[in-house]
């Protein structure tokens, strides 16, 4: 263990580490193109149908049942099954059936809190909004939305992480991504850019799940608000 993480360190001090196509600076930046763009269309995919289900409180368990058949699908095999006709086609390599595949694992996470969340919103709360003159597009976009933001972000925050570590695979295709110097290390003596790529690949789903988490606090700032305790509170039936 010792010797592999010299290595990386040797591995960092030299210039193939931080320059060229295959520097780390450039495959992190190809690795988070590859994830916002993943997550950006599964949310577009996800999100709208799951709030009108959620709103209008219909067909929902079917719809889940069908986006949870997602899951069960290996990622990898959605990107080998695409990779020659994205070949055919003539879309290159790797970059877009890796895409397809984490699109495909993100959507089932989004879509399940996303509907969960507007469709548990209180009644109390649909009933009061209603009685303001509220109509149906104003309730969704004013009350539901807002009061199931922590499970639409929650949503959010578990799918980026997926998406960030399941990224790696499209190095088995041909597109040049963090996954690119961790696929090629098993083959090598040399494991310094493997360790350096994993490591990095870690820190980069750490702080996206720490982005996410303090962005539900900065957006949901009630559901960190406890009430204070009495300085000095009276039992009960003691008071004069």
């Amino acid at each position: 263990m010792g010797e592999t993480w010299q290595q990386m360190l040797d591995y960092l001090g030299t210039d193939a580490a931080w320059e060229g196509r295959n520097g780390l600076p450039s495959l992190t930046w190809a690795h988070l193109q590859l994830s916002l763009a993943a997550l950006l269309i599964a949310s577009v995919i996800a999100m709208p149908p799951a709030i009108w289900l959620g709103h209008v409180r219909r067909g929902g368990l079917l719809a889940v049942t069908v986006v949870n058949i997602g899951r069960a699908v290996p990622s990898f095999a959605i990107i080998v099954l695409l990779f020659p006709l994205s070949l055919r086609w003539g879309f290159g390599l790797g970059f877009w059936p890796t895409l397809v595949a984490l699109v495909a694992l993100a959507i089932p996470p989004i879509f399940t809190n996303t509907y969960t969340g507007v469709r548990e919103v209180p009644e109390e709360a649909v009933e009061a909004a209603r009685g303001m003159g509220m109509r149906s597009g104003e309730l969704v976009r004013k009350v539901k939305v807002p009061v199931a933001l922590p499970l639409i972000l929650t949503g959010l925050r578990v799918s980026a992480v997926q998406i960030i570590a399941t990224a790696t695979l499209g190095a088995l295709v041909g597109y040049r991504c963090l996954g690119t110097p961790i696929i090629a290390g098993y083959n090598r003596a040399d494991k310094g850019p493997l360790l350096a790529a994993a490591i990095l690949v870690a820190v980069m789903a750490l702080t996206t799940d720490g982005l996410f988490a303090g962005a539900q606090r900065w957006l949901v700032p009630w559901r960190s608000t406890r009430p204070r305790p009495l300085d000095n509170p009276e039992p009960e039936g003691l008071t004069p």
